[in-house]
């Protein structure tokens, strides 16, 4: 399980998704095997928290083989 830091204004979550996989697979974002848009919507994972106090919600899918989880308060966590 790898935890990435939670993700500032500036930096939607679902690019910090991308980063977080492409981290753990040692390779550039864009040589990622598979679009984040093809398993999830990335305009709806970043509205979904947005403009509100971090609560405990969190959104699990799979992405590039790994069950991604993101959390209200911005922390992505692979396994």
């Amino acid at each position: 399980m790898s935890p990435s830091s939670p993700t500032s204004s500036a930096n939607a979550r679902s690019y910090a998704v991308i980063e977080a996989v492409a981290t753990e697979m040692d390779v550039h974002p864009t040589e990622l095997p598979e679009k984040l848009y093809d398993v999830v919507d990335p305009g709806s994972l970043d509205s979904l928290f947005a403009n509100k106090t971090p609560t405990d919600g969190t959104v699990t899918f799979t992405y590039c083989d790994y069950t991604v989880t993101v959390t209200a308060n911005g922390d992505v966590s692979l396994e």
